[in-house]
């Protein structure tokens, strides 16, 4: 019996794994600056959370959740740690966190991203999976503000333009 190797060749390199995420990053931001300010606190459709509520929770999972991985420590998801009160201070703490991303994604080695992570203490998964599941919340949050700026009857920006 003869055996072939067969050689793979790597589909994304880790640079363009972050490109593409801070690419949904920059959209959900300008999502974010679409809604007026009452609006994004306080309008919701058929019972969901308001989209402040759902850019609060993308604000804690990923720099939170990438030092985590990164200094290996598994502490609880903290939603209640960030509790503002205008739009302005929402888009500052999403800059202030792409920075965070930035910081700790550069430190994940090629073969840390094969590794099984305990994230939140709640989810076992390996580290590359954790991360397309924060760019697969975010695009599914994302849509839940495109569906409120619909209702408001205001255009949301084009999802394709993400950068």
């Amino acid at each position: 019996m003869t055996t072939t190797a067969t050689a793979t060749k790597q589909f994304m390199s880790t640079e363009q794994l972050l490109e593409h995420w801070q690419g949904h990053r920059n959209l959900t931001r300008r999502v974010i600056e679409a809604f007026p300010e009452k609006e994004l606190f306080e309008f919701s459709v058929g019972g969901m959370r308001p989209f402040a509520k759902l850019a609060l929770e993308l604000i804690g999972i990923g720099g939170p959740a990438l030092k985590g991985i990164v200094d290996g420590t598994t502490e609880a998801y903290n939603e209640e740690a960030f509790n503002p009160k205008t739009k302005e201070e929402i888009l500052k703490k999403w800059d202030e966190e792409t920075g965070v991303i930035n910081h700790y994604f550069g430190q994940i080695s090629e073969e840390r991203f094969q590794e099984t992570f305990n994230l939140f203490g709640e989810y076992e998964f390996p580290v590359y999976q954790n991360i397309l599941y924060f760019v697969d919340n975010e695009i599914h949050h994302r849509g839940q503000g495109y569906t409120y700026l619909r209702a408001l009857g205001i255009e949301p920006p084009f999802f394709w333009e993400r950068f």
